[in-house]
């Protein structure tokens, strides 16, 4: 069977940079994964055509006041036109500190994923360590630690995606 090159795409808000940086460091670890070709949009530069044709979207945001950017928030609520269902999605948040409310943020997200009619994965904990239990949280744009579980977090969404859609396993 010859192998296809699937579509994912990132998209996120990102007032100060962390949130964009984060989205690089995943889009790493979506690319070192073969057949696997990524656009990373700001929600200011949404190419809609790569977003339908993109198997998987990964939503990235903020966390301002324990929840996402107004942002994130109203393009979903004005995201009539982009038909979702049945996409794989995954999530991920900054934080400036510790306890900044990024679970929360993280939660929102995956309600507006599965409002959207879209397949949910983390990678959770049956993968060992590292643990990513909902999303990738970073602090500021990540210290190298957590820039390498952004990286292994990419690399687990492009895998479930090639399994899920690329008739590869």
């Amino acid at each position: 069977m010859e192998k296809k090159t699937i579509k994912i795409a990132i998209i996120y808000y990102s007032k100060g940079n962390n949130t964009k940086l984060v989205a690089e460091t995943i889009k790493i670890g979506l690319e070192e994964i073969e057949n696997i070709e990524v656009k990373s949009m700001s929600l200011e530069e949404l190419d809609p055509n790569y977003i339908k044709e993109a198997k998987a979207i990964i939503f990235g945001t903020p966390t301002y006041y324990a929840n996402i950017s107004w942002q994130m928030k109203k393009w979903f609520d004005e995201s009539q036109g982009y038909n979702l269902e049945g996409k794989l999605g995954a999530v991920f948040a900054t934080e400036n500190h510790i306890g900044g409310g990024a679970d929360t943020a993280l939660l929102t997200l995956i309600n507006h994923l599965m409002v959207k009619g879209m397949l949910i994965y983390s990678g959770g904990s049956a993968l060992g360590n590292p643990y990513i239990h909902l999303g990738v949280v970073a602090i500021k744009d990540g210290d190298d630690y957590q820039k390498e579980r952004a990286k292994i977090f990419g690399n687990r969404i492009a895998r479930k995606t090639l399994e899920l859609f690329g008739n590869i396993k």
